[in-house]
């Protein structure tokens, strides 16, 4: 609903953007004022409150595409409103004003309104130019109410959200913990990290940003996790993965071996006879866990070769290698790379 007010006021001037601003840009724009001029950030700035509060006005009006159609057409058509006294044989001093918003809210043509000033004499209030629009004269945020027009206000503006990182240890996503942020101002908030939290994850934290008429707005703290030396989480899973050593005759023979998991305990893993090196197992439910469930744990086995070798160790090795002479794990190879 337009009013009167906005011949007078030029809200684009008011949050510093040209009149074919984008919406994106006159929200941006209107953040920015925001947070400059919130009365949080300037307690007791009679001048800083009320310039947050045109400011508010002005993007409540700009960023909805129905007022700022009308506000346009009022701004474009203001310089031909005008005030005519009414002659000497005018019914109680009459005064007329000639309607600016025919050709935008009426039928063809200028329409002409005349306004009377009621009561004896002449006195009383001046009958509201927008009834016909709603919100009449002295109604709630109508013109002549006290205090003057306030203009139509659009739903108060919540707080600007703000954001936050933090830096985990990788143990701490495990089992999840509490950090605590400091704002500039010194405030203090307390946030809950959950188990099972991945590096880069946001975390959105319900009323803990900056005030606003409207209410608070969120805080967003993303959170990162420090790697580990051992365990790796496999992006976008669940799963953890680790790489353990087995030896050689653990591999050719088959063993049960014991391998490390998140929560600080082990597992046994059986280990089939002829594993070859770099093979996969997986160990169902021991990953991460999330409100959504947990994880896997895959183990990837490496055949240990010793560095050095004692001489039975070696003949142990030989006494191998000629019991094995016939096979050889390189056949078919150079035909596969021939393809």
């Amino acid at each position: 609903m337009a009013s009167q007010d906005w011949i007078d006021k030029d809200f684009y001037s008011i949050l510093g953007v040209s009149k074919d601003a984008s919406a994106a840009d006159v929200k941006k724009a209107y953040r920015k004022l925001a947070r400059q001029f919130h009365p949080d950030q300037n307690p007791g700035d009679a001048a800083a409150e009320q310039r947050f509060k045109d400011i508010t006005e002005a993007n409540s009006v700009l960023s909805d595409p129905e007022q700022r159609k009308q506000y346009d057409a009022i701004r474009a058509m203001g310089s031909g409103a005008r005030f005519t006294a009414g002659g000497p044989g005018g019914p109680g001093g009459s005064a007329n004003f000639e309607d600016i918003f025919g050709d935008i809210f009426g039928g063809g043509g200028r329409r002409r309104t005349t306004y009377s000033t009621g009561g004896p004499g002449g006195a009383g209030g001046f009958e509201d130019l927008f009834s016909q629009f709603g919100g009449g004269y002295g109604a709630p945020g109508g013109y002549g109410a006290p205090g003057g027009y306030r203009g139509p206000q659009g739903p108060p503006a919540r707080g600007d959200d703000l954001r936050a990182e933090t830096t985990i240890p990788f143990r701490s996503c495990v089992h999840g913990t509490t950090v605590r942020l400091r704002r500039s101002n010194g405030q203090e908030t307390t946030v809950r990290v959950p188990p099972g939290v991945r590096d880069g994850q946001r975390l959105k934290i319900s009323g803990k940003g900056h005030s606003g008429p409207g209410g608070a707005g969120d805080l967003y703290v993303t959170v990162h996790v420090t790697p580990h030396p051992f365990f790796r989480r496999v992006e976008g899973t669940d799963d953890v993965e680790i790489t353990v050593p087995i030896t050689f005759p653990e591999a050719a023979l088959g063993a049960t071996v014991e391998v490390p998991t998140l929560d600080g305990g082990t597992v046994r893993l059986k280990v089939p006879a002829g594993t070859s090196s770099g093979r996969r197992f997986r160990v169902k439910g021991r990953g991460f866990t999330t409100a959504k469930g947990s994880g896997n744990l895959l183990v990837t086995v490496e055949v240990h070769v010793p560095a050095e070798l004692d001489e039975q160790a070696k003949d142990a090795v030989r006494a191998y290698a000629e019991a094995t002479a016939g096979e050889d794990p390189r056949a078919g190879l150079m035909a596969k790379a021939r393809v």
